[in-house]
């Protein structure tokens, strides 16, 4: 159970790695879980896409940590997007970080990727000791964590749009190599960034009903098991 005040709030943060890495960490009243966005190519934490989902897991009960996986300077040199080993480690290091703060302490904790950031989600949940317990990408590329999905304990949902023809190709084979809970969720008519009207709030409540089972309904000794 989390230690945090019972008042919603917000507060700009800097996850520590390398110099600094911006973010904004916000709660509503008695979180009940914590969300880590991990953004995709071109995106920030600023991400309005991102912003809208986590205001809708906030509605739900769950804290949201947005921030900049990559410095500015990172960001100009698009290769840097694809190298997923790194970003996931900086994943791995911004959870660890996250849940020792007062504001989310001992929370359960999931991760909420888009592009490339999905993939470095499902590889951060990967690695031994991971403390996840649920992923969901949203247009994403799980196919880039490669042989990682293999080893993927934390039940995962992949949202994709139904028009975005090349991404739901590649999210069906990362489905197939998925060992662990999963659903492969196709939005009706929707494009890759999720702007036709009500597509990106159906991909929201998907997420956010995928993340409240799993980190909230789900005792943790029931998910490890699945």
């Amino acid at each position: 159970m989390s230690t945090l005040l019972t008042a919603a709030g917000n507060r700009q943060v800097t996850v520590p790695i390398g110099p600094g890495l911006p973010g904004t960490l916000a709660w509503p009243e008695h979180p009940s879980g914590l969300v880590l966005f991990a953004h995709g190519s071109g995106s920030s934490r600023t991400s309005p896409r991102n912003q809208a989902v986590a205001r809708q897991l906030r509605a739900a009960g769950l804290a949201t940590l947005l921030f900049d996986i990559l410095t500015p300077a990172e960001a100009e040199q698009r290769q840097n997007v694809f190298e997923i080993p790194t970003l996931a480690s900086r994943l791995r290091v911004a959870m660890d970080w996250a849940v020792s703060q007062p504001e989310a302490a001992s929370l359960p904790a999931g991760y909420f990727g888009a592009s490339t950031g999905a993939a470095a989600a499902l590889l951060a949940a990967s690695m031994p000791g991971a403390r996840v317990r649920a992923v969901v990408s949203r247009g994403g590329r799980p196919d880039l964590a490669g042989d990682a999905l293999y080893s993927v304990r934390a039940p995962t949902l992949l949202i994709v749009g139904g028009r975005d023809e090349e991404v739901l190709e590649l999210n069906r084979r990362a489905y197939r190599r998925l060992t662990c809970p999963k659903r492969l969720l196709v939005i009706p008519g929707a494009t890759h960034l999720f702007e036709e009207p009500g597509a990106l709030e159906a991909a929201g409540q998907a997420a956010t009903s995928w993340l409240v089972e799993h980190l909230v309904l789900i005792p943790h000794w029931r998910a490890a098991r699945r």
